[in-house]
């Protein structure tokens, strides 16, 4: 039993750090602790709902449609909203995507109800030592980490990714260097935005989705920066495999009523021990 809630533990931690590493990025390169998250990912999962139950369109076609048009929608806030308050303290940025999230939420609420629902799939389970897993949830679990590491990749090695690391290191020394800084908070934004629409398509193959999840969605993300580091992807991938297999055993010692509490337990206990987190740096605050 214990190794069967490890698995899904780590399956689940999976679909975490995608879910995580957009924030962790927007908050790491812009400081804008962006409490739209949350209602990003809902909104990813009822556009990919959306587009298999009522146009009838595959999975693999709806998927990468309602990720760009999450970039687009990311790119478009920050460049015409949160760029013009950008320079302003971290409470001005946090109120208004606060504002933004109550707006979208509602939308949401209103376009698609309340009503929770999720992509009806039977690929039947895989069993290996006796732990069965469902094939949708490994499959959700490699897209999710396959697009985490391609942006950890794109990142390191690309044009784009290096300039959102140096505004990331210093953002007037970058500016310097000729590096258009509104074009790259704008792109890092809408980046942020197109992870969360992934991890909602992602979710909405394992679980029943809702407009009222967003806030469970934006805790996850906060819990899971501050394990990994902040604007850390492959800190956001330890954090969620870790925060995934700290719920997996908490629900099982526990009961599934404790596994958030552990986890945002674990995050007070990180906070004091490792300000940091498991793989952030000093001087990247």
């Amino acid at each position: 039993m214990i190794s069967q809630y490890i698995v899904n533990g780590l399956l689940t931690g999976g679909l975490y750090a995608c879910l995580a590493v957009g924030f962790s990025l927007v908050w790491g390169v812009l400081n804008v602790v962006n409490m739209l998250h949350g209602s990003m990912v809902v909104l990813g999962a009822y556009f990919c709902l959306y587009g298999v139950q009522q146009l009838g369109l595959p999975l693999y076609a709806v998927a990468p449609v309602a990720c760009l048009i999450l970039f687009v929608f990311g790119y478009a806030i920050q460049r015409g909203l949160l760029n013009r308050v950008i320079t302003q303290p971290i409470l001005i940025t946090l109120t208004l995507t606060f504002g933004l999230d109550l707006i979208v939420n509602n939308l949401i609420i209103h376009v698609f109800s309340a009503t929770p629902q999720s992509l009806v799939t039977n690929f039947g389970t895989v069993e290996f030592a006796g732990v069965r897993v469902p094939v949708v949830r490994v499959g959700g679990m490699l897209v999710a980490v396959i697009l985490t590491l391609v942006l950890y990749w794109l990142l390191r090695h690309s044009k784009i990714g290096r300039a959102i690391i140096a505004v990331r290191m210093d953002r007037h020394a970058a500016a310097l260097m000729g590096i258009r800084i509104p074009h790259i908070y704008a792109l890092t934004f809408g980046i942020g935005a197109f992870m969360a629409g992934a991890a909602g398509c992602a979710m909405a193959l394992i679980y029943p989705v809702t407009p009222m999840m967003s806030g469970v969605f934006l805790g996850k993300a906060f819990v899971i920066c501050v394990l990994g580091g902040l604007g850390s992807v492959p800190g956001a991938i330890i954090g969620g495999l870790v925060l995934g297999v700290v719920e997996g055993l908490g629900t099982l010692t526990l009961g599934q009523q404790w596994a958030t509490s552990v986890g945002f337990i674990m995050m007070m206990a990180v906070i004091v021990l490792f300000p940091t987190g498991i793989m952030g740096k000093k001087g990247y605050e």
